[in-house]
């Protein structure tokens, strides 16, 4: 009986193990992944020393880590640290691999970004050679790897080394903008040579960047070992959209051999709604696997709706292996309508079938060290985006394809994006070896991205196609070179940009629109007010004055801009006393345009006063730049009948610099992004402002109408009111339209526009929708006297908060403190004897007294001897 007991139980033990073991092997995963990011060394070719790197990270980061540099952007260290990008590097580590992980039918090592020319060296192996630092590299490692102990080692070949051998291999010259500043990086003959490697092109310097040629691994290396299948891409195709949404998951798999009834299941939000069996052939095999979302909740661009996003997992199973991809999607069409009209031809995006004016500023990348930007720099400047009431960021051309962190923060923010490809302001290569590899990172780019909701358009490169047929180029090439070597540039370009390009996004993303340049009218087509978008420069380089905004509107406006200084506690981070004077050397060197500083001290003398010092000077120009952009927004809204974008330039910066920027390096708001917070609004009250008739103009970005009321004052700076004027009105939506008309010989006498201003504010069951000001004197000519200016701090949970009272017009009200952070609202007017509130959230080292302590206030007629 015991034996028969002792049999019924080994039999019992045994069927359990057999059924744990089946459900393991069920739910087993072939992929085996780690991240290669420790034991990190390098050194320069040639030197003794090995140091401690940071991976991902970049050459300039890892020598300032180990006190071999000083910072880079302190005063004028970046111009001793040119030596950097001349010298070769490497880099290594060791890692263990065990003998489970060796057991793998596939080993591979997938290198996500090598910065730029490279030699892989695996075990004494050359495994790879690089020279594209978009696109990523996977190597099958399999027969190299070995048990225990493995070397890897990474050689970076001086980027300016080979792009000098690129250019002078090339027998003709590219033209270009001048933005590469060889003479800062002491190359020799001065030649620039950024253009001819596949690399970010700000890294060569820009009119607003500095010249830090990196080299590293700014992205993950991984080691992956897998058996019978691996899953390489999943894309979500959507192909309808209504009371139901159509979509395909569209998988790409890896098969080491033939399988007969494999599964792929679809999830949707961790619910399983298909699956189906499929047959998979030996290599790659592309699986479609249709599947339906019922009542879809749709994703709309900030301040039109939610944000709704989907988890879509697929999982293949074959043969007891397992793996899987996941993404986030929004739901929503989008398309951009170029279609011809009245006025030329159109260029506005129409999202879930309305048209949406397009609100927003120019992306750069966040540092000159790509890889040093965390989630919460991310964070910040994509909330300090959205805050501002922005739908859409264009992210430019030579910079970098962003991370997926990026991308996924868009998608939640409702932020649209413009994705340039990564060509600016240049003619590049056209030889077959520099086409393939575009080619590739394009693919590799496009697939990686595909699936987010925020992507918006694909634009093939920034101001090229402008600059040869506008800015002399094809003249000078033909002149100094030959008509032939001119024809041969151009051959390139349309091959890569009106062929190429479109190719890919038509196999590989063929729901989205491809524009080949901006600004242009059409491929190859010459930039026009009536057609396409435009960049407007003419304000700024062409010393245009601002009120040319109101006249100079295109159909769509994807840059403009005016440049300002960081405010003064941002200055004193990168400079010294001696420093404090914009002529002074490291203030000069911290300024790239080649107009700069003069340009801002002119500009200013036509609207401002001269300012009394240098503190104060800092102060104005921002308020310049917020008046001189801000007339750009607004008058872009008012005539959205014609125009249907704005995007200035430029939101951020990537050193602390004097730039067209509207967050300074450092994370401070200027007075432009205060602005633009208040222009962007989906509700705007506006003026047409002219010799003879002011025209109260609101603007709606709303879907939907709305009745609203609409109050004009003319105000003294005293605080009488004058003259009023009230009605009722109904704002339709996606609508401009002007309400009141005003004849200025009926309400202006005599010295009155010195001293009185127009106050307009709309209102909806007692909500404030929008209001605005209008002076009648640019600020040097207005009769302004010095506010008395009272306020009080208090704190609320994780806020401070600061009410500030007023007995006379105080014109822009900067309130200053020593926070990291930005207030709700500053740089602001407030009308005599009113109440104004704004918080900030506390720093973790701030208490009440510390904060009112360091709490200072100033106005315009601080800024300026009386």
């Amino acid at each position: 009986m015991i034996k028969n007991y002792l049999n019924l139980t080994l039999k019992w033990i045994a069927i359990v193990a057999l059924i744990l073991f089946s459900a393991c092997k069920e739910n087993s995963s072939p992929v085996y992944e780690i991240e290669l990011s420790d034991n990190w060394r390098f050194q320069k070719v040639g030197d003794l020393e090995w140091l401690n790197a940071k991976v991902p990270g970049s050459v300039h980061l890892d020598l300032l880590n180990n006190n071999k540099i000083k910072d880079p952007f302190f005063r004028l260290n970046e111009l001793d640290l040119q030596w950097i990008d001349k010298a070769d590097w490497q880099y290594k580590t060791d890692f263990n691999v065990s003998k489970e992980l060796l057991s793998k039918q596939h080993l591979e090592i997938e290198f996500s970004g090598l910065d730029t020319y490279s030699k892989v060296i695996l075990n004494d192996s050359l495994i790879l050679q690089t020279d594209n630092m978009f696109r990523n590299y996977i190597v099958d490692c399999k027969t190299i790897l070995k048990e225990g102990n493995n070397t890897l080692l990474v050689i970076f070949e001086s980027p300016i080394a080979k792009g000098v051998q690129k250019h002078d291999e090339i027998g003709y010259k590219l033209p270009e903008s001048g933005n590469d500043l060889a003479e800062i990086g002491k190359v020799d003959g001065a030649k620039k040579v950024g253009i001819f490697s596949r690399k970010a092109g700000y890294h060569f310097g820009w009119d607003w960047g500095p010249r830090l040629v990196t080299s590293g691994i700014w992205k993950p290396v991984k080691l992956r070992g897998w058996s019978s299948i691996k899953m390489e891409d999943l894309y979500i195709k959507q192909t309808r959209l209504d009371s139901v949404a159509l979509l395909t998951a569209i998988a790409e798999v890896d098969a080491i051999a033939p399988v007969d009834g494999a599964t792929v299941e679809v999830l949707v939000n961790k619910k399983s709604i298909k699956k189906t069996i499929v047959e998979l052939s030996k290599g790659k095999n592309l699986l479609k696997v249709p599947f339906e979302i019922e009542n879809p909740d749709l994703w709309w661009p900030n301040g039109m709706g939610e944000q709704v996003l989907y988890e879509v997992e697929v999982i293949v199973n074959a043969d007891s292996n397992t793996d899987s991809k996941s993404h986030r999607i929004g739901l929503r069409n989008i398309e951009l309508v170029t279609d011809e009209d009245s006025l030329g031809s159109a260029f506005y995006f129409k999202v879930n079938g309305y048209p949406v004016f397009m609100k927003g500023a120019n992306y750069i990348p966040q540092d000159p060290f790509a890889n040093r930007p965390d989630q919460s720099d991310y964070e910040f400047i994509l909330n300090s985006a959205k805050e501002a009431n922005m739908n859409m960021i264009r992210v430019w051309g030579g910079g970098i394809y962003e991370n997926d962190l990026f991308y996924e923060l868009c998608d939640e923010k409702g932020l649209l994006v413009w994705q340039d490809f990564m060509f600016a302001c240049a003619m590049y290569p056209g030889d077959e070896s520099f086409l393939e590899n575009a080619k590739q990172e394009a693919i590799y780019n496009v697939k990686r991205i595909r699936n987010h909701a925020s992507i918006a358009l694909w634009c093939g490169n920034n101001e090229n196609q402008w600059a040869w047929q506008n800015w002399g180029w094809k003249e000078n090439v033909a002149k100094e070179q030959s008509k032939e070597v001119a024809d041969r540039m151009w051959q390139s370009y349309e091959k890569l940009f009106h062929k190429i390009l479109p190719d890919v996004i038509k196999e590989y993303d063929s729901d989205r629109d491809y524009w080949s340049s901006s600004p242009s009218s059409a491929p190859g087509k010459k930039i026009s007010f009536t057609d396409g978008d435009y960049h407007y420069w003419d304000v700024w380089w062409g010393k245009k004055p601002f009120e040319n905004y109101n006249t100079a509107i295109p159909r769509f406006m994807s840059e403009y801009g005016f440049q300002s200084f960081p405010e003064f506690n941002s200055v004193k981070k990168y400079t010294s006393p001696d420093d404090y004077d914009i002529y002074s050397e490291v203030m000069k060197s911290h300024q790239r345009s080649s107009i700069g500083n003069v340009t801002i001290e002119e500009y200013m003398m036509r609207y401002y006063k001269e300012p009394k010092d240098f503190e104060n000077l800092l102060y104005v120009s921002q308020l310049l730049q917020a008046d001189g952009v801000g007339i750009g927004i607004e008058a872009h809204r008012r005539n959205r009948d014609r125009c249907m974008g704005s995007l200035y330039w430029q939101l951020n910066d990537c050193w602390p610099a004097v730039s067209w920027s509207s967050i300074d390096y450092y994370g401070k708001w200027k007075a432009l992004h205060y602005k633009a917070k208040a222009s962007f609004q989906n509700f705007l009250v506006s003026y047409e402002n002219n010799e003879r008739q002011v025209n109260v103009v609101v603007v709606s970005d709303s879907i939907k109408g709305i009745e609203a009321h609409l109050k004009t004052q003319l105000i003294d700076f005293d605080g009488n009111t004058l003259q009023e004027w009230n009605r009722p009105i109904r704002i339709e939506g996606n609508s401009t339209n002007v309400f009141l008309e005003l004849k200025k010989d009926e309400f202006l006498k005599g010295d009155m526009p010195y001293n009185t201003l127009l106050f307009t504010e709309i209102k909806s069951n007692d909500k404030i929708l929008s209001n605005n000001i209008l002076y009648f004197k640019p600020a040097k000519d207005l009769y302004l006297s010095s506010p008395k200016i009272v306020y009080s701090v208090d704190e609320r949970n994780n806020q401070f908060i600061v009410t500030l009272k007023t007995d006379q017009l105080a014109k822009n009200v900067f309130v200053i403190t020593n926070s990291e952070n930005n207030f709700s609202d500053n740089y602001f007017d407030m009308l005599p004897n009113t109440e104004k509130t704004i918080f900030i959230e506390k720093d973790q080292s701030q208490d009440l007294k510390s904060f009112t302590d360091n709490l200072s206030i100033k106005t315009l007629t601080d800024s300026f001897i009386k």
